[in-house]
């Protein structure tokens, strides 16, 4: 098994020295081989720079550059395209969600499942996050009839098949397991841990929650 990790990677330059630091340290101790795809989503605080450098210096780090933001699903999309791995996990970069949680993703997928959805059971965010994202998953759980606590967290593992006839777009990358479950994949929520930020700005928003429901 090859594992391919897709981060999607927006202006967090102050970010991303420890978020490579705690991938070496998580991928590392995985008894499979690893990929790191880096997707600048049109970064204009040096980020590219950084993620250039530490490709240069391990070839399992990849990075790609689009020329302006095309937002989060665009990333993950050209990220998912690269990639090499029977595995897929997504990750975001502000590292919330520590990489450590990674290999508990995979372990889980080794038990016969086909999408592990990452669950921030204790969200260490405000409650101008995570009201709206309640209502959305909850009415995109009564709307879809798969039933998920939190369709917004980005950290969830696939197995490739399960992406291939996938296409991406909007903000369509949070209802992957929705698609997966009507095709009769095998789904789990997992609780992983969520941080608060320590560095950067959040890119997110109220009206990342509305863009949602106009898919």
């Amino acid at each position: 098994m090859q594992l391919s990790v897709v981060i999607p990677v927006f202006n967090e330059v102050e970010n991303i020295p420890r978020l490579h630091e705690e991938l070496c340290r998580a991928l590392d101790q995985l008894p499979c081989s690893y990929e790191v795809i880096l997707v600048d989503d049109g970064s204009t605080d040096g980020s590219f720079d950084l993620l250039a450098e530490i490709a240069a210096r391990q070839p399992q780090f990849r990075a790609i550059q689009f020329r302006r933001n095309f937002g989060q699903t665009a990333a993950i999309a050209a990220g998912v395209e690269y990639a090499r791995g029977d595995v897929l996990v997504f990750l975001d970069a502000d590292l919330q969600n520590p990489p450590s949680e990674i290999p508990k993703l995979v372990s889980k997928l080794q038990e016969g499942y086909d999408v592990v959805s990452g669950w921030r059971q204790h969200r260490q965010d405000s409650l101008v996050r995570t009201l709206p994202s309640r209502f959305a998953n909850a009415l995109i759980s009564r709307v879809s009839g798969v039933y998920l606590n939190d369709y917004g967290c980005t950290l969830k593992a696939y197995r490739r098949e399960v992406l291939e006839n996938v296409r991406l777009y909007g903000e369509m990358h949070r209802f992957i397991p929705a698609y997966a479950a009507w095709a009769g994949a095998k789904i789990v929520e997992m609780p992983v841990e969520h941080r608060a930020r320590i560095a950067g700005k959040s890119k997110y928003g109220l009206n990342r929650t509305i863009k949602s429901f106009l898919i």
